[in-house]
């Protein structure tokens, strides 16, 4: 089940590559508040979440995600300007759950990624926390067309410090708890959004 669910995974975003370079924009990008579902699901049931301290570690990932992009939109304070758009389906004040849902995500992913590499509970908080702005270096570029959220100009480098920032504290929650997911999940579940954030950039380059 869990490799079917993994061989989906990149089915899905390698289908929709391929049909936003052909030109189905409106089709695909409509479909993005799924993929995150469906994101949320691969990591349930292959990383997995099975216990109480994941679940309470991933609500708290949830809310933090959740009351960072709060202050970053209302008050522009965290991030820079920016707000967000129609294509992340339900929001609360202006901010999408599914942003929520995704901060959490890529916090258990990259710290699952950072673990297996480093034995250093430094190094690993800190290249899990690196791991997190890459991927979203990709994901500000790619953001205006997909309508996910909108910046008065540019991600500026404010953006990505504070990403870290809140990034590192999140990982030493998760590091102090010893959270342990599966490696071969998280890779292909990070690597997945990598390629196609990258991919997609350049294609609405070209």
């Amino acid at each position: 089940m869990k490799k079917a669910l993994i061989i989906f995974l990149w089915v899905v975003h390698i289908a929709a590559l391929i049909g936003l370079a052909l030109g189905y924009k409106d089709f695909f990008i409509e479909k993005s508040p799924f993929t995150i579902l469906y994101l949320a699901i691969v990591l349930a049931i292959c990383y997995p979440v099975n216990s109480l301290k994941k679940g309470l570690l991933f609500g708290l990932c949830f809310a933090v995600g959740m009351s960072v992009e709060w202050i970053g939109v209302h008050t522009g304070s965290l991030f820079g300007d920016y707000y967000y758009g129609e294509n992340l389906g339900p929001k609360l004040d202006g901010i999408p759950y599914l942003i929520g849902i995704n901060w959490a995500i890529l916090v258990f992913i990259s710290h699952s990624l950072a673990r297996a590499f480093f034995k250093n509970i430094t190094l690993k908080i800190f290249s899990a926390a690196a791991l997190m702005v890459i991927l979203d270096f990709f994901l500000e570029h790619i953001c205006d067309y997909t309508d996910y959220w909108h910046f008065e100009g540019s991600a500026s480098w404010w953006n990505y410090a504070c990403w870290f920032i809140i990034a590192v504290f999140l990982h030493a929650i998760l590091a102090h708890y010893k959270l342990r997911g599966d490696r071969n999940s998280s890779l292909h579940l990070y690597a997945a959004q990598l390629i196609f954030a990258a991919g997609l950039w350049i294609i609405i380059s070209i």
